[in-house]
């Protein structure tokens, strides 16, 4: 882990617990974050749900269901996207035309920057122009893969 710490120079990573492969990822939205706190505070919630409702049955499935793509089954709580039959998916509570009106395009471009989008998913922020182009200068500062 000491190896991955000094390849990525991710701040604050060492006060990061690192089971989860997106660890990296909140780090590095959490140095560019307005909101800091946001990671402990989801963390607290997701305990508080835990405790209270853990042992709660969420449905029954079906073999139908499952072949079907998982439609109908509910198999995870995630806040960043729902998909639902009838409205198609929401990112943080946001439709895909209300993505593309409000998160940053490239210069003289139509549709979100990648960047905006994970930014979106990651902190529940819509992202200001200057945290993607940050966030995309991190990534290419990152996009060479350590020796080891």
């Amino acid at each position: 882990m000491a190896s991955l710490r000094a390849a990525f120079r991710l701040p604050g990573l060492a006060k990061v617990a690192t089971r989860h492969n997106n660890t990296f990822a909140a780090s590095a939205i959490r140095a560019y974050s307005t909101k800091p706190q946001l990671i402990p505070e989801k963390r607290e919630e997701v305990k508080q749900v835990k405790a209270e409702f853990g042992s709660k049955v969420l449905g029954e499935t079906t073999v139908d269901m499952a072949y079907g793509g998982m439609r109908g089954i509910k198999g995870l709580i995630w806040e960043g996207s729902v998909l639902d039959a009838e409205e198609g998916i929401r990112f943080r509570g946001k439709t895909i035309p209300e993505c593309q009106a409000v998160l940053p395009k490239a210069e003289g471009g139509d549709e979100p920057l990648p960047e905006a989008l994970f930014w979106l998913l990651v902190t529940g922020e819509v992202p200001t122009t200057e945290q993607v182009r940050g966030l995309s200068a991190e990534w290419a500062d990152r996009a060479a893969l350590p020796t080891f």
